[in-house]
């Protein structure tokens, strides 16, 4: 596993990430404070993550599986989905710390988030 910042995942793999250094659940060290869109994706502005995502650096699989879960709750199942993939064949893959403390590659937190989106998306 390639060694690299470890970031947190807030609700369970919503993918809600933040670094784990961090003091609280509110912080995104390593990042520029919203950067990942952490407060917007907690409070479901949902429409606020996206727009603050897309504007972000999307060669980062932290961005990326934000703006996928962004818009999974948008409704835009297709375009979270391509989110997902990118980040699991991303050049750069890093930990990812969920919220109950389990430690995830980014790559397998991506394809956990696209087996969930598929599962919810066959469901309908």
């Amino acid at each position: 596993m390639k060694m690299g910042k470890n970031i947190t995942v807030a609700v369970g793999l919503a993918m809600i990430a933040m670094p784990a250094m961090a003091q609280g659940p509110d912080s995104e060290i390593g990042y520029a404070k919203g950067a990942l869109a952490y407060e917007a994706l907690i409070s479901g502005d949902n429409q606020v993550a996206v727009q603050t995502l897309e504007n972000s650096r999307l060669n980062d699989p932290a961005v990326m599986i934000n703006l996928g879960q962004a818009y999974a709750r948008t409704g835009r199942s297709g375009d979270a989905a391509k989110m997902f993939v990118a980040a699991m064949n991303s050049n750069r893959s890093f930990d990812l710390i969920l919220s109950d403390g389990q430690i995830i590659n980014s790559r397998n937190a991506a394809k956990i988030a696209l087996k969930n989106l598929n599962g919810k998306v066959a469901s309908r």
